[in-house]
């Protein structure tokens, strides 16, 4: 007799749907174009552990997309001819390859699913490589799915719905255009806005915004890139803002003297005429920065091609994502983007912001390696804002948690570290450590190391703030945050601060902002001993932004843990639960580090 062991891991879908088929996994991130044959589904990337892999009849996990733009055009196509994954599973969002499966399904009604999992869960996933694998809503099991079991069954007890970003009047007119409404809105428009919102949502980007250009890509990569375009056209399309057009696939005034094949040459033609009687300029560029119309500083722009994209927002100092081949079209047709990214000033310092909970997590982490020795840290020195005395509170603690040495010395930062700049620059000091985002992942795990990623979503009893106290900065932080918000009720949340602040933060409004959300706050203790009876007999799982916390709680408290920033706090005293996916900014750096 034989005894199975099913595994299971939840995710969020990006695209709902159910698959089976046998798990083809990879750590290594994989650009679809050039990386992969459009044609036949083969992994071409001699440097790509799926090297002559076969995608056809998959299921992918991988963790993510990495880069040309035109990988979305690769996985339309792929989709399309039959050769391509049945379902795809990343451990970070990928914008690129997710256009390529919306359009897919919206234009050619085709759909295979599309799941964001945790990195506890992609790495169980990992592990299945070669087994049979079934996708079905939230659910990624190695149990075979019974046919007649409704999809919503199967899904754990967490919010399906993605976030919807909010539509102005215009944007809901041309999502109805040419439909259900005599706006002058067409066909195609409206197709495009269901593209943009959808990869809106997946971005969590609160609204839409207005560009003023776009670069588009006009390029033949295949019988489903063709039908784009010239579908869009035929939908009644007509680009709403300037628009120029990349190189295409064959110099369109000497392909047949050159001995193009008289096919491709026929469609490629085809496709870029669609493009400028969609009111596209012939520009044929893959430079538009060398055109009278480029971009000047300020100006918010979609393009695509990514070496067009560099040069618009470092040299130009114009702003434009990094957007995928079919959505700058799409982009073109509305004049809109999601309000997201590198098109906000605070993102374009580092791209992905840093969220608050990077500075406990690094003082833990340079505490660890530093041991007895107090550390001079490197790299602050043109921060711009330089860190708050909360953000280097909360580093203070968690470094103090995890070393020995008294204190530290970060340069540009803390008063006594000019002095030491030349010691590290003579090199007479002992050998430099860098600290990796892979150090900062790590970390992170550390402290959520008792939650179970298998199923990443956890009940939270309890969120505790606090540690050390509270600042009135936090406390008038933490009301805007709760504001209009409506606590669950299952879940409690406990600030402790001193006397001192308190009295600041009554007299500003804050306390009563925070008690209204049902916030208790507690002065003159901290959570250092905070036992039964605060800490109710039935708590099993407390949240906390603090890494001195996260570190002691569990040994202190016998209860589990699990840590993320204020606003994750907030968000899971909401819905009463932690949804255990790491930090995006943390994924970005891990990703960009490769």
């Amino acid at each position: 007799m034989s005894i199975h062991r099913w595994q299971t891991v939840y995710g969020t879908p990006h695209v709902s749907g159910r698959a089976s088929g046998q798990l083809l996994a990879s750590n290594l991130e994989l650009s679809f174009w050039g990386g992969v044959d459009h044609v036949t589904g083969e992994v071409i990337d001699h440097s790509h552990p799926l090297y002559r892999q076969r995608l056809k009849n998959k299921i992918l996990a991988i963790p993510g997309g990495r880069g040309s733009c035109s990988g979305s055009a690769t996985i339309l196509e792929l989709i399309v001819n039959g050769n391509g994954p049945r379902a795809l599973i990343f451990e970070r969002t990928n914008e690129i390859l997710a256009v390529g499966v919306f359009v897919a399904e919206e234009l050619f009604g085709k759909t295979i699913p599309m799941l964001i999992v945790s990195h506890k869960g992609f790495r169980s996933i990992l592990g299945w490589n070669g087994k049979e694998v079934h996708v079905q809503s939230h659910r990624i099991s190695t149990y075979p799915l019974e046919p007649s079991v409704n999809d919503t069954s199967l899904s754990p007890p967490i919010d399906a719905h993605l976030h919807t970003p909010e539509l102005s009047e215009m944007d809901k007119a041309m999502l109805q255009g040419g439909y259900k409404n005599d706006s002058g809105y067409s066909k195609a428009q409206a197709f495009a806005m269901k593209i943009i919102i959808r990869t809106a949502s997946i971005m969590n980007a609160p609204s839409l915004m207005s560009i003023s250009q776009a670069h588009v890509d006009g390029a033949h990569f295949g019988p489903a890139s063709v039908l784009f375009g010239k579908r869009l056209r035929d939908l009644g399309g007509n680009f709403a803002v300037s628009t120029t057009v990349n190189a295409i696939t064959i110099d369109q005034q000497r392909w047949r003297d050159l001995s193009v094949d008289m096919s491709f040459g026929t469609e490629s033609e085809e496709l870029a005429r669609a493009f400028l009687e969609m009111g596209a300029k012939m520009s044929f560029t893959c430079a538009p920065y060398q055109l009278d119309s480029a971009p000047k500083l300020g100006d918010q722009v979609a393009f695509g091609e990514s070496n067009v994209v560099c040069y618009a927002n470092s040299v130009l100092g114009a702003r434009t994502a990094k957007y995928p081949n079919m959505l700058e079209a799409l982009i073109a047709l509305t004049g809109r983007v999601p309000r997201a990214g590198i098109h906000l000033p605070e993102n374009r310092l580092r791209g992905t912001p840093l969220g608050d909970s990077f500075w406990p997590l690094l003082g833990y982490e340079i505490g660890t390696k530093a041991a007895s020795r107090i550390p001079i840290i490197a790299g602050f020195e043109y921060m711009k804002p330089p860190p708050s005395r909360d953000a280097l509170k909360a580093f203070s603690a968690a470094f103090a948690t995890s070393a020995g040495a008294p204190m530290f010395h970060m340069l540009g930062v803390t008063p006594e570290a000019e002095q030491h700049r030349a010691l590290k620059e003579s090199n007479t000091l002992s050998p430099g450590i860098a600290i990796t985002w892979k150090d900062l992942e790590a970390t992170w795990i550390t402290f959520n190391q008792n939650s179970d990623f298998q199923i990443p979503v956890r009940t939270v009893d309890l969120i505790s703030l606090g540690n050390p106290h509270f600042s009135l900065l936090e406390l008038k932080t933490l009301s805007h945050l709760v504001h209009g918000r409506i606590k669950s009720p299952s879940t409690s949340v406990i600030v402790t601060t001193s006397r001192a602040q308190h009295s600041l933060a009554t007299q500003a409004g804050y306390i009563a902002q925070l008690e209204a959300f049902g916030v208790q706050v507690l002065t003159d203790t901290c959570w250092c001993f905070i036992r039964d009876p605060v800490i109710k007999k039935d708590v099993k799982c407390i949240m906390t932004n603090s890494g001195k916390y996260a570190h002691y709680g569990p040994g202190l408290t016998g209860r589990e843990f699990c840590f993320g920033g204020l606003e994750e706090c907030v968000e899971s005293a909401c819905s009463g639960r932690w949804e255990g996916n790491m930090p995006e900014w943390i994924q970005a750096g891990v990703q960009n580090s490769h």
